[in-house]
Parts: C-alpha cells; sequence; structure tokens
C-alpha cells in the first residue's frame, strides 16, 4: 500500500525545496508520476526517474503541511541473516525499541551489499520511523526515496566510508587490530600472519591496518606471504591456514579478522595435526558467544555489537524526532579478552 505524497508533511532541508506541482512542471511530467517516484512505485520509466530524483537531490521537496505520523516501527535491514553477529545486533535495537515502545521489522538482502528493488518499496509502504542499514548500504535513489518521505537512515557498521550528513555507528577496528597484533608480539611471536575480511569492507580495512601499524611499531617487517584475504566466513579461515602452515617458513600465530574464521583456523590446525596454542596461536574478533565454549577458548577482541545496535536505535529515534546528531560517527571501543587460544613463543 501506498500513501498519496500529498497526504504527507515535512520538508527536505534545500532552502529552494519544491512542491510537488513545481517538480512536475520543472520535469514536464504529472504530479502523478512525481507521487510515484516519491513512494516507490515500479511504474516510472527509468530515463524519467531518474530526472525527477536529480531534481528532487537539487531542490529538495516541500510536502503540504496535513501530516501523518510515520508508522512506530525500526526497519533494520542486514548484509546477511547467518551467525551471531546479526543475532547480537538485533538484542540492542530491540532494547531501545522496546523501551520506546517501537516494533522492528528485520530484512536481509541475502548475501548482497545493497537491498533489492522490492525492498525499497516494501519499505515505502510501512511508512517506518527509520532504517538501520547493517553491514550493507543503500542506492543512492532508495537514498534519495527515503530522504523525500523524510525516513532517516543510519548505517551500522558500514560497508564503506559514510557520505557526508549519514549518521553511522562502528567500532573501533584500527585499535583492535593494533591491540591484538600486539599482544601475540608481547607473546614473543614474529611470524604473525592476518586473514583479512572482505577487501572493501571499511571493518576489515581498518583491522589490518592495525595489524601493520603494531608490527611497524615492533620493527618486524610485513611479510606480505602471511596477508591473506578472507570473506569473514568459516571457510576461508579453513583455506588460508592450511595454505598458510604450508609455507617453508610457517606462522606460529594468527590474526583471523573474525571469529568465524579463527574457527576455520582450529579446523585446519585439526586436520593438520597441529596442538593449539602449543603449535599455533590463534587470536579473533568479535567475541561471539559460542567461541567461549570452543577447545580451547579462542583469544578475541571484543566488538560490542549489542551495545552498537543501542547506539544506532538511539540515534535513529532522536533523527526521526528532528533531533541533529552530536556527531555524525558513533565509535565505540573494542576491548581484549585473552583465553586459551594464545600462549608465548616455543622456542625449538
Amino acid at each position: 500500500m501506498t500513501w498519496p505524497e500529498e497526504r504527507l508533511s515535512g520538508s527536505v532541508s534545500s532552502p529552494q525545496a519544491l512542491t510537488l506541482a513545481e517538480l512536475a512542471e520543472l520535469a514536464g511530467v504529472s504530479t502523478a508520476t512525481i507521487s510515484k517516484v516519491i513512494n516507490g512505485r515500479t511504474e516510472v520509466a527509468p530515463d524519467t526517474r531518474a530526472l525527477i530524483e536529480g531534481l528532487i537531490r537539487e531542490h529538495g521537496y516541500r510536502r503540504q503541511r496535513q501530516r501523518i505520523r510515520p508508522s512506530p516501527l525500526l526497519e533494520l535491514v542486514f548484509h546477511e541473516l547467518a551467525g551471531d553477529y546479526p543475532i547480537e545486533i538485533i538484542k540492542g535495537v530491540q532494547e531501545v525499541a522496546r523501551r520506546n515502545h517501537v516494533a522492528v521489522v528485520i530484512s536481509d538482502c541475502q548475501g548482497d551489499h545493497t537491498p533489492g528493488r522490492t525492498w525499497i518499496e516494501d519499505v515505502l509502504s510501512r511508512r517506518p520511523t527509520g532504517v538501520i542499514t547493517v553491514f550493507c548500504g543503500l542506492t543512492e535513489s532508495q537514498r534519495d526515496q527515503l530522504a523525500a518521505r523524510q525516513v532517516p537512515v543510519v548505517m551500522l557498521d558500514p560497508l564503506d566510508i559514510p557520505g557526508p550528513g549519514i549518521a553511522s555507528v562502528g567500532a573501533a577496528n584500527w585499535s583492535g587490530g593494533l591491540v591484538a597484533t600486539r599482544h601475540l608480539l608481547d607473546l614473543g611471536h614474529r611470524r604473525i600472519a592476518v586473514i583479512t575480511g572482505p577487501p572493501d569492507a571499511l571493518s576489515s580495512r581498518a583491522r589490518v591496518d592495525g595489524y601493520r601499524a603494531a608490527l611497524e611499531m615492533a620493527g618486524v617487517p610485513v611479510d606480505p606471504e602471511l596477508v591473506r584475504t578472507g570473506d569473514f566466513q568459516i571457510r576461508a579461515g579453513l583455506k588460508q591456514t592450511k595454505e598458510l602452515m604450508r609455507l617453508p617458513d610457517p606462522p606460529t600465530a594468527i590474526f583471523a579478522c573474525n571469529d568465524g574464521q579463527a574457527l576455520g583456523a582450529y579446523w585446519a590446525a585439526e586436520e593438520l595435526k597441529l596442538r593449539i596454542p602449543h603449535d599455533l596461536s590463534v587470536i579473533g574478533f568479535d567475541d561471539m558467544p559460542a567461541m567461549h565454549w570452543a577447545i580451547p577458548p579462542l583469544t578475541t577482541i571484543r566488538q560490542p555489537l549489542t551495545e552498537m545496535g543501542q547506539a544506532a536505535a538511539t540515534m535513529l529515534l532522536a533523527l526521526a524526532e528532528g533531533e541533529p546528531p552530536t556527531q555524525n560517527r558513533v565509535e565505540l571501543g573494542t576491548e581484549l579478552i585473552v583465553r586459551g587460544s594464545t600462549a608465548p613463543l616455543r622456542l625449538p
């Protein structure tokens, strides 16, 4: 179900914001066509849609004064609903939503990093209070359609650096990578490998930069053979660890840039008859609950996912009330959790 845009109120911040009729006159189309684009309807030619969206970006859109309040819903969209990562974030978002008597609608991009066209149509029909994207982003067209309806967006763990004026919440990934690598250095390790996340992911790049910085500060050269590309999946940890341990001079420690890849490193060690931590130290990143029960329990960097969900929901509700954020980027601290998977280097 869509809502005629004439019944909505509010305005985009542009001082030259145009009305529905003014946009129609400028674009040379009917007001019904303008309304279809703003409401996310599909029956508009791509060229016409692009023209109208460009005019809205340039001038803004001024709605009529009569207002229908948004639905008490928070839209929470994930890159993928798999593992403990989304569960911890959902806990944080739902805690804030319950306190504010708001429901949460959850969807995922099924492994893609941008929701599809049907997603934006569904969102616009629900008229939510706001949208939180998790490890994914929106197309320019989707952002324009949400802005035209005054639906605020907060990016949680954004895939890339958010554009100007876009609110986001993340973790201190660079310092987490630095602390993880320093922990291994302090244990005497010098052949320290890293299994990264996706190369285009902001969090992955920051963690690897922290790893490189720690080695450089310790005067240990970064060996390109020890830097292996992963994708935050268990299978990447398994594959890359097996390849690393078959090097002529294998690493004595591995920094896996998430707990899933650390679990893959455990599986590889089992296949190769290596003992953790006696033969190989492993440190992860996330502190997922299941890794408390690994054998041995995983040393990791705690990423405060539940608190990140709380922060994103709190920021979104403030934006929906018209409160400008004190800062567009909120970054929560990470923490080293030492357990049984890391140990001092054993000398030959």
